[in-house]
Formats: C-alpha cells, structure tokens, sequence
C-alpha cells in the first residue's frame, strides 16, 4: 500500500492532504488499487458504476461506440484525473459510454458516495477531499467543453486547428507531444483516419504546421 500511496500524493485529488493521513483515509473510502492492460475496458457501457477511478498511471480514453462499431473518444484521462463520477452520483442507471485503458494504467477504485458523505470517524482532511473531488470534476467539464468546441467545426482542417489551438494554449509552447497517436486523434475528432492523414499533409505542404509521429509544432496561426 505504501508504493501505492507514494504514486498519488501528488494527485490533485489529495493536494494539501498530508501523506500520513492517506492511509487512513483510503481506508475509509473503501479504496482499491487496480491494474488494466492496454486496450482493457475498466468500465463497460451498459454497467452499472459504484465506483469512480483515478488515473493513477497510464491514461485512460472515455470512448462512445454506434451501432456499426465506430468509436468515438469523447475525453483522454492521465495522471491524477477522474472518471465515472457523472454515472455515480446522477440519475443513471448504468454507464452510456466506456472507459478504456489507452496504456497499461494502475486505478485507484474509490466509492463516490463514501467521498461525498463525512464519515463517523469524522476525517480531518474530508472536506478538502470533497473540495479537491469538486475541482477536478469542474477541470473534466472544461475538457468536455474543449470537445464540443473542436465538433462544432465543419471541416477536417478546423476541427485539427482548433485542436492544434487547444493543445498551444495547454502547453504554453507551439511545439509539443500530443498525448494521442494518430488512431486516436482521428477517433477524437470524429474523422477518418485516412482523411486525418491526408490533411495533416497538406496543411504541413501550406505551411501551417509540422509534424513527427505524434510531435506537433504550430507554424502559423490563421
């Protein structure tokens, strides 16, 4: 447990919990430390969910899949991020998109209703935690919002520029590594891959940006 509890100190979700007292209180969230392989479903769509995860290594995809078994990836989780809290605590009864390891990923397994509700050992750091567990959930709606801006554009070339822009603008830098490879990018902004790759290139031939595999840099801003 002791390896466990060193790997999410850093967590936003704990931020200003003192170390010694996380023990006790995964202990009093009903914790569990979990791990997926790569391209395994932690939560399948369909199920019901008792409980959230964070990410405590790897990443994590929520993807939505049609009727014709094509995939769209809705939000991309990593370290120290949340999932599943939305089928936890609302009116569902059970998940309507699933949750996938994009990399091998260890999970930290925590019941919602445990963290929202003080228990009767009356844990000193509770209302930080409920604080904590707000804010990322709020950080989770910014990603959603940042989603729905990228499908409002019509064109594959707007949709990967406002991308692009999201991306600079997280990064601080026109440079950077995107978190997604190819396959994935193409499932994120709802596009085919084949037409993804055709117009990276020609926007690489005009000039506005660069690439290696998953290396981008932002070369000029329309």
């Amino acid at each position: 447990m002791q390896n466990e509890i060193a790997k999410i100190r850093d967590s936003r979700l704990f931020e200003n919990i003192q170390e010694s007292e996380l023990s006790s209180m995964l202990g009093c969230l009903g914790a569990a430390f979990r791990d997926y392989q790569k391209s395994e479903f932690i939560f399948l769509e369909g199920a019901e969910i008792k409980q959230i995860g964070v990410v405590v290594e790897g990443t994590v995809h929520m993807v939505k899949e049609d009727v014709w078994g094509g995939k769209a990836i809705l939000a991309v989780m990593t370290h120290g991020e949340i999932f599943g809290e939305s089928f936890v605590c609302g009116e569902y009864d059970s998940s309507t998109v699933s949750f996938q390891a994009a990399t091998d990923c260890k999970i930290l397994c925590l019941s919602f209703h445990r963290v929202l509700c003080v228990c009767s050992r009356a844990c000193v750091y509770h209302n930080r935690l409920v604080e904590n567990m707000v804010t990322l959930i709020a950080h989770k709606n910014v990603k959603l919002m940042d989603k729905m801006e990228v499908l409002s554009k019509k064109s594959i070339r707007e949709r990967i520029l406002t991308w692009l822009s999201q991306q600079v603008q997280f990064n601080g830098t026109k440079a950077f590594v995107s978190p997604l490879g190819r396959l994935e990018l193409a499932d994120y902004l709802c596009v085919d891959r084949s037409a993804l790759t055709r117009e990276l290139s020609r926007m690489k031939s005009d000039g506005l940006l660069d690439y290696d595999k998953n290396t981008y840099v932002l070369k000029a801003v329309i």
